[in-house]
């Protein structure tokens, strides 16, 4: 495929955020000739399904202020389960009754994502700072562009999730929205939106007025946006940015046409900070 107007689109977990709206938007997008990968991830059916377990999902800190999820075998199990068992049936028979001929895969699929296995990390416990070595999750080095091609090019829409492959083989998870920065790096998109529970990037988490029009990150450190995982998903817009995608948007996943809206301005554009010699601004 040589157009490379790719949208990647992720879509969030929040039990707020239903696929019938953006089903019937994608099926617009797709409909006017826009290629689009799908990724998405399952916070509340993970959460649900891990209550119903007995399989408690904690999350971890970084020094930083980012957290994520704490994934040790039973948690991978559920993540598996309830992203491959749950969430994306669910979201891929919404958007065939929308019209658009969606794939599910899993990272595993096809060899899709591939990751390196995270052996240590550093988190935040109780104030003080402990090495964790026992986390089943991984960064994504590697995506199968051939693969997800191949599906573009034969007019079909991938839907994407965690869990992807280590280098040793074993399944990991990986956090959806840098799974997604990954793949619209590696498959050269042009736009990245990244659907969320919030109207945006919000200057005070508590007023959800404060939405910002243009949210800069830095090039190094922790983003100054933190609550309620928008650490991450501003770490994953980084990410993506620095690697070349020209347009990173976060934006509302509880409205209409969310993606639509997003693309119209409906979203906080997240831009890198420039650096000024000496490194200040």
């Amino acid at each position: 495929m040589t157009a490379r107007d790719i949208a990647v689109i992720k879509c969030g977990g929040h039990a707020t955020v239903t696929p019938a709206a953006l089903s019937a938007d994608l099926a617009e997008l797709t409909a006017s000739g826009r290629p689009v990968v799908v990724v998405h991830g399952g916070s509340a059916d993970i959460e649900r399904l891990g209550v119903r377990l007995n399989v408690p999902m904690r999350r971890l800190t970084a020094p930083d202020g980012v957290s994520g999820r704490y994934t040790d075998p039973a948690a991978l199990e559920v993540v598996t389960l309830a992203l491959a068992g749950a969430v994306r049936p669910r979201l891929v028979a919404a958007l065939l009754a929308a019209g658009v001929p969606a794939v599910g895969l899993t990272g595993i699929d096809g060899g899709l994502l591939r990751a390196r296995r995270r052996r240590t990390q550093r988190a935040v416990v109780d104030g003080r700072q402990v090495i964790v070595r026992d986390d089943h999750s991984g960064r994504i080095t590697e995506v199968n562009t051939a693969l997800l091609d191949c599906l573009l090019a034969a007019g079909l829409v991938p839907v994407v999730s965690p869990p992807v492959l280590a280098e040793d083989g074993a399944p990991v998870n990986a956090d959806a929205d840098r799974a997604a920065a990954a793949i619209a790096v590696a498959m050269r998109a042009d736009t990245l939106v990244l659907l969320t529970s919030a109207p945006g990037v919000l200057a005070d988490p508590a007023d959800p007025l404060s939405v910002l029009s243009v949210c800069e990150v830095p090039q190094t450190g922790p983003p100054a946006q933190r609550a309620g995982g928008m650490g991450v998903k501003l770490t994953a817009a980084r990410e993506a940015l620095a690697a070349g995608v020209r347009e990173v948007l976060v934006a509302d996943g509880r409205v209409p046409a969310p993606v639509s809206r997003a693309l119209a301005g409906s979203a906080t554009r997240v831009a890198l900070a420039t650096l000024m010699q000496g490194g200040r601004r």
